[in-house]
């Protein structure tokens, strides 16, 4: 978590939720020249995020699709309750990605891919500040507002996500129950309920349902 205490108020004050630590440098290094946009604050969780905007009290959040805890969809009204004022903007790789319609739908103010260019990028945060919506001309039809929605897949808890996300990059249930400091029992009870979601017999097809349905 990183933090400027001196950035002055009349700035656009930007918090970038990104689990990619280049990102978060990228964005700084973009907006370091600019006299109105300064980047307040980074995360690299959505719970990092929250704690993050009620201490630095952004005004344009850039908010990952993917996060080692939850999906973007779930971490906007979270973010919501940490910094009300604060205008959210999907910040995507991933143009036609399942999960990008629940997360618009969210309420987002807007979502740029993050190969935009870089002055794409700096009028994009200036606009969504202004209060106007912003989406990149390049995100799927179906992914937009007043769209049809793509299927988005069985509603897993945010810890059976986090669960999951950690099973597809191949730990163990024991090195799973480590890091998030649960019992090697609960973890299991968690992953179970998450394949039986997906409708998944083991480990293999769970992650095999969970790309289909774009939740990896």
């Amino acid at each position: 978590m990183r933090s400027e205490q001196n950035a002055s108020d009349a700035r656009i004050r930007v918090l970038v939720v990104d689990d990619h630590p280049v990102v978060c440098e990228g964005v700084s290094l973009l907006v370091h020249s600019c006299s109105d946009i300064v980047v307040t604050g980074s995360a690299s969780s959505a719970e990092e995020a929250m704690t993050v905007a009620r201490h630095t009290g952004p005004d344009v959040i850039l908010l990952d699709l993917r996060l080692p805890d939850m999906l973007a969809s779930e971490a906007v009204e979270l973010l919501r309750r940490a910094a009300p004022r604060a205008k959210i903007v999907i910040f995507t790789a991933y143009a036609g990605h399942r999960a990008l319609r629940a997360a618009i739908e969210a309420g987002v103010e807007g979502c740029l891919l993050k190969d935009a260019a870089d002055t794409d990028l700096v009028d994009a945060i200036r606009r969504v500040a202004r209060g106007e919506r912003v989406f990149d001309s390049r995100l799927e039809r179906d992914a937009l507002p007043g769209k049809a929605p793509k299927m988005l897949g069985p509603p897993l808890t945010r810890r059976e996500y986090e669960i999951l996300r950690r099973v597809a990059i191949g730990e163990t249930n024991s090195e799973i129950a480590e890091v998030i400091g649960l019992s090697r029992n609960t973890v299991k009870t968690y992953l179970q309920s998450a394949l039986q979601k997906l409708g998944a017999r083991n480990r293999v097809e769970a992650i095999a349902r969970a790309n289909e349905f774009g939740l990896l």
